[in-house]
This record gives structure tokens, sequence and C-alpha cells, in this order.
């Protein structure tokens, strides 16, 4: 059971520590709210794991889980319980709407958190800018995904005689040879986010980092109406042959069953994908390859998952929420999170030791991406551009992958036009 303390004592304590781990302060008994979206059965898992290390502190924990992988559907939830004054103790946010959310004046400054644990050294400084609002922490981030993996059955590529494909010209060799074979060549998810998923990794792939990042990320209007785009959405569009016919509206983990099943030889999507391999009792270069989508293999589009601190009323709660950044950043817990959800720990100097030779590489990479400068935000994971502008384009791109009237130079106008939205 655990006992009773001094709020106030507690404050001090934490002011003071420099060096002390946090397990060490006089527990305050609180109850941490969590929204969250991993329902699916790598990322529960996952969840489970940050649920626990909490618990062993003495705190109760909350779950409010919305399901939906894109998070759209736990945003509007979020939005009406902040407004009606009943914010949760920490929301899975990131990318640019962690500074919107900041500027509404409702998160909760953590520094005392980060300092007590020298995340400035910990962190990446792309990682530590995103999480501060006007140089505070106002969020702590979880783990790094890396979304430009491409998802093989190795069983299905040999019975249709097909190989890993490293270029999009290989790919579409791949895919054809997949289809003659009787299998579905890509498993997809018809869900909007899904589709930018896909939209961004072709970008990338025809177009390059540079062309990425003034296209997707700097959304200038030169490269957005350019040669490039219009060649990127033409090979974007020539994949939907090689999807089924039941792709609309279906979940990403349920695509991710297809390849496990050996129904579909691909699939594109982050390396949460891996979570659920795991989850099957799959084992990586057996089972299932990851290789980068195809033209990426020098480059890395990024997806950090992070939960920003609102500001709370109750006091005891409020420990424990400072509690819940403590345990997000301790080392422990990076290990054994990113090895039940598929991604690598955002802090420097976790080993690598446990991790499979996907995250090893995907390890590896980020480091590589980062000092060559090809380590990119990805736009369909809300880590790009702000939320309005993405979502215009979520639209534009899921509207002309579903027409078939539609050109690429009539999706690139409305593309253009999107990036303009305030």
């Amino acid at each position: 059971m655990t006992k009773a303390c001094n709020p106030a004592f507690s404050r001090k304590a934490l002011a003071a520590i420099t060096a002390i781990n946090f397990s060490a302060l006089p527990v305050c008994a609180g109850e941490v709210e969590v929204l969250h979206w991993w329902t699916s059965g790598g990322e529960a898992k996952a969840a489970q794991s940050l649920k626990a290390s909490l618990q062993l502190k003495g705190h109760s924990w909350k779950d409010f889980a919305v399901a939906g992988g894109g998070g759209d559907s736990a945003m509007t939830v979020l939005k009406s319980r902040v407004v009606s004054g009943n914010a949760p103790a920490a929301a899975q946010i990131k990318g640019p709407s962690l500074q919107d959310w900041a500027r509404e004046g409702v998160l909760a400054n953590i520094d005392d958190v980060a300092k007590a644990g020298h995340w400035d050294d910990l962190l990446p400084k792309v990682v530590s800018d995103q999480m501060k609002f006007k140089g505070s922490y106002i969020a702590v981030p979880v783990n790094v995904h890396r979304v430009n993996w491409l998802w093989i059955n190795p069983q299905a590529f040999k019975r249709a005689g097909a190989k890993a494909p490293s270029n999009w010209d290989e790919f579409f060799v791949a895919a054809e040879a997949l289809k003659k074979a009787g299998l579905i060549p890509v498993a997809h998810g018809g869900q909007n986010w899904q589709d930018l998923t896909l939209f961004e990794d072709v970008a990338l792939g025809v177009g390059g980092s540079d062309f990425y990042r003034q296209a997707l990320v700097q959304l200038d209007q030169a490269a957005l109406n350019s040669a490039t785009m219009e060649k990127v959405l033409g090979t974007f569009k020539r994949v939907k042959a090689y999807t089924d016919k039941n792709s609309p509206g279906r979940d990403w983990n349920l695509a991710s069953a297809m390849v496990i099943k050996g129904e579909a030889g691909m699939q594109f999507m982050g390396d949460w994908a891996k979570g659920e391999f795991i989850a099957a009792g799959k084992a990586p270069g057996k089972d299932f390859i990851c290789t980068p989508s195809p033209g990426s293999a020098k480059a890395f589009t990024y997806n950090i998952d992070s939960f920003a601190m609102f500001k709370l009323k109750n006091e005891t709660n409020s420990l424990a929420q400072k509690d819940l950044a403590a345990t997000i950043m301790g080392p422990e817990f990076q290990e054994t999170f990113s090895l039940n959800k598929g991604s690598i720990p955002v802090r420097v100097g976790v080993k690598m030791d446990k991790f499979d030779e996907c995250a090893k590489q995907s390890s590896s990479d980020f480091g590589s991406s980062a000092k060559a400068g090809t380590l990119l935000p990805s736009i369909a994971h809300g880590m790009a551009v702000p939320s309005a502008v993405e979502g215009a384009i979520k639209d534009a791109i899921s509207q002309f992958w579903n027409s078939d009237r539609m050109s690429a130079r009539e999706a690139m106008q409305q593309i253009a036009t999107a990036a303009r939205t305030k």
C-alpha cells in the first residue's frame, strides 16, 4: 500500500534532485489519465508496459484509449474534453500540434523533470526542440518510428518468383509477379492517412529527399506544381492496380495481418507494423522482411510519438504526471516500450542488443540520415506541417486515389491549393 506524503515536500524534493533517480522520491499516490490510440496488438502491449511502469511507482492509471490508427478520432475527443475544462493528465500529441496546444495555454511546464533527467543531453536537438514551447518542455518524447518501410512476406515472394524491390521499376515487376501468382501484391487500408503514407513514400522514392522537403515540408509551390510531382502522382496511382477491392476502410493492422498470413505480398507502413508481426510470433528475416520503401534507402521519414502534459488542478495528480514523464524517458522503459512497439528509443545511448535486425537498421539509418541531412518529418503522421494543411492535402490525395477520372495534373493543382490552407 502506498504511503501518503506531503505534496509540498515532494515539490521541494523534485526541485532539489539533479542526479537521483525519480523513483527515490516520496510517492504521492495520484491518478494519471492518459489519452492514446494504441489499441491494436503490438501497440496495446506497449501501452501496458507504460501502465505497469507507472503503477510500480504507486500511482493509478486511467486508460483513455480512442481507437483509430491516425489519431484523428482521439483529437476530436480531446478537444471536447479540454474545452469543457476536463483535460486528461497526458495526451498523445505530436509534431506541430504540440505548439498549437501550447499556444492555447493549457499545457504544463515540465522543465523541472527535464532538468533532473538531463533531457537536453539525452535527446537529439531535432527532437528536443519539438518538445518545447518558448524554450520550455511541455511534452515528453516516447520513441522514434521510421515511416518509409516496406514489409514483405518472403514465402509469398518465393511463390511468385519475385525479389525485394529497391526502386519503383523493381517494385512494379515484383507486384506483377505476385498478381500472376494469384496473390494480392499490396495490402492497403483505404483510409486517408494510409493513402497519404503511401504517397509520401512514393514522393521520397521518386523525387528524392530535396524534393520531399521542398514539396511536403516547405510547401514550395514550384515543387508542388513541378513535373516531378506529376511523375510522383502517376507512380502513386499505378500502385492502386495492385491492391484489392476490399481495401476501402480497412484498418492498417488488418492489412498487416494479410501480409502475415501470406494473403498479400507487401505493405507500406511505418515500423509500428513490426509490432503486429512480432505479436503474431513471426521472426524478422525469416517470416517477414523489412526494407526501405523503393528508392528511399538513404533517407529516413520519422514519426515521433510524444505525450503532451496538460495543466492539472489536483496536486497529487500533478506529481504523478511528472512521475509519468520521468518514467517515459527512463532507459528501462525506452527499451521495453520500443521492443513492444516496433520502434527505436528516442533517447541516445540505449543499448540495442535486445533489438532485432529491423530496429538495428532503423537506428543506424536514423543516425546516418541525421548527419546527411536526409532526416525528414512525415507529413502523413503529423510531423511536417500544421494539421489544417495536412488535412487538406490528405483529402486531395485520397480524392485522387479513389477517382477514376481525375488526372495527375488536376490532382497536382488540388494539392497545391491545399498547401495554402490557413
